[in-house]
């Protein structure tokens, strides 16, 4: 089966960014499919990520972001043998982010005035609440032509085109900080400290062996324990063999 990244954000603004990439990313996969059943799973996805991003700030924390990221390219254009063009395309990026956040409406907010979205939008928080005689109005739009389901579903997603591009650009910049390094986690375990701008661990380690690691920390010290998927009857959860694997502190 090969390798696999674990992800484990340090700070509380990177683990809101890494669930709204989630379902930003669950949301363009089932926004292509031609099966009702699986539009309905887009709905619940999108209201989902609504009622996160409705209790989160996350256009300050994304400014923020973008303010340093900006300072950051400013000091390396001027490092002789930086890839000026690259620098350039990405300096530009985060500008342009930067007004759009200024001047944009809040993330969700169109979506929110939306009559077909805000009259459905409370009966997906009951289980099994999107059946027909709980939304007729739903499953009537469900059997209109595929493609101006799509075109309205575009619409939706279009919408939460600034949200993605903040959302990827920031996680970008954060990944990128970290390079994977070899490291062996003594019987299963292996502990860290975090510097100061460290806002992520990343683990890539294989899925061959049967075991996965989870995290415990903060953004001064971390801990990362592997643990058997299927411990056999009798078997400690956790892995007492000393485990390979990579590590970037972001």
């Amino acid at each position: 089966m090969g390798n696999a990244v674990f992800e484990f954000p340090l700070k509380e603004k990177v683990r809101n960014y890494l669930r709204v990439e989630q379902l930003l990313g669950q949301l363009k996969i089932t926004a292509k499919s031609e099966h009702t059943h699986l539009q309905l799973v887009f709905f619940e996805q999108l209201f989902e990520l609504l009622d996160l991003i409705e209790r989160l700030d996350l256009r300050s924390d994304l400014t923020k972001d973008l303010d340093a990221h900006e300072k950051n390219l400013v000091y390396w254009s001027k490092h002789p043998k930086i890839d000026s063009t690259a620098l350039e395309q990405a300096l530009k990026t985060v500008l342009t982010l930067k007004q759009k956040l200024k001047t944009d409406r809040r993330f969700g907010s169109t979506l929110k005035d939306d009559k077909l979205l805000s009259a459905i939008r409370q009966r997906f928080a009951i289980p099994g609440g999107a059946c027909s005689f709980d939304l007729p109005n739903l499953h009537f739009w469900l059997q209109q032509p595929l493609e101006q389901r799509q075109t309205e579903i575009k619409q939706w997603l279009e919408t939460l085109g600034l949200l993605d591009d903040a959302i990827a650009v920031s996680l970008s910049f954060i990944r990128e900080r970290g390079q994977f390094v070899e490291v062996v986690a003594d019987n299963g375990f292996y502990q860290g400290a975090a510097e100061d701008k460290n806002e992520l661990i990343r683990v890539k380690c294989s899925v061959d062996g049967g075991y996965y690691p989870i995290l415990s920390g903060n953004k001064y010290r971390y801990a990362l324990r592997f643990m058997n998927f299927a411990p056999e009857e009798g078997q400690n959860g956790a892995v007492e063999d000393s485990i390979q694997f990579r590590l970037a502190a972001c």
